[in-house]
């Protein structure tokens, strides 16, 4: 197969993969699926498991069952039948079954208790890059002021830091979710730093100094100047397809310089109360 026609495969996939993050909680069968892709019905799971390495139906559940699992850890006023609804289940018992099934433990004691580490074995999907072309712009960031809560260990258990930045801001409303930004400071790249070295800052805005706290959580500020901006559409997860090409493609060509900071992120909204493919993020490179 050549490049071109490689490229149309892969866009065809492409496709299809964002059909089903955006009708997750509709019922999805294969001859549907295939229509978008413009594959075969008969062919269609063949294809998708040869691609993907999973099949269509595991990869749906497991993206259910995600979407079903930031609402368990971060949303504990909602109840979980009605978790189990809004993930496209039918009802609670089939998402029990389902969760179970998959993380070996229940959705209520998921709730109380999360092993994002082995969680993440889950979703070791063979997902190939996507090919897009970023958008940058040359803007001035004002200096910022945050509380942050300096994650150190595994990308994998990130979301452990970042539950504990939840609770501090729920119990001091020092940096309310609803009305200050919320960033992301990109201290190592996971790809290729060591996991036990490997550290991520999770941030929000605020006004005054932070007081001490048992989660931890420090005054520092993100510092005001030139910055590469790159909007990013969809997954965390994939946010490094938008992160790479600002590297490799543009910065080389751009005549710029970086400066001594790290890349960060801003969250224009955030999980659970927004679908994945609903994300949007804001990727920063500061400049000289």
């Amino acid at each position: 197969m050549n490049d071109t026609r490689l490229r149309t495969y892969a866009a065809r996939f492409d496709k299809v993969l964002a059909y089903i993050e955006a009708h997750l909680q509709e019922p999805l069968p294969v001859e549907r699926l295939s229509r978008v892709a413009n594959f075969s019905r008969f062919h269609f799971h063949r294809q998708f498991a040869d691609y993907l390495g999973t099949s269509v139906a595991r990869y749906i559940l497991l993206l259910r069952l995600r979407r079903a699992s930031y609402l368990l850890a971060f949303d504990r006023k909602t109840k979980i039948i009605d978790i189990a609804l809004e993930a496209g289940f039918e009802n609670p018992e089939s998402f029990s079954r389902a969760f179970r099934h998959t993380f070996g433990l229940s959705p209520s004691a998921f709730r109380r208790r999360q092993d994002w580490e082995s969680w993440h074995e889950r979703y070791r999907f063979r997902l190939p890059e996507r090919n897009i072309a970023v958008q940058v712009e040359i803007v001035t960031f004002a200096t910022t002021q945050i509380a942050m809560l300096e994650h150190r260990g595994p990308a994998e258990t990130v979301n452990d830091s970042v539950g504990r930045f939840i609770e501090w801001r729920q119990q001091t409303g020092l940096s309310p979710k609803a009305s200050s930004h919320t960033f992301g400071i990109a201290y190592d790249n996971p790809d290729t730093t060591e996991p036990a070295l490997f550290r991520f800052g999770i941030a929000g805005e605020v006004a005054a100094a932070v007081p001490p706290n048992p989660q931890g959580v420090v005054t520092q500020r993100i510092p005001g100047g030139r910055c590469a901006r790159v909007r990013h559409l969809g997954s965390h997860t994939r946010i490094g397809e938008s992160i790479y090409p600002l590297y490799r493609n543009w910065l080389p060509g751009s005549g710029e310089e970086l400066r001594d900071f790290p890349l960060f992120f801003h969250y224009l909204n955030l999980l659970p109360e927004t679908q994945e493919n609903e994300l949007v993020t804001d990727i920063y490179l500061p400049l000289k």
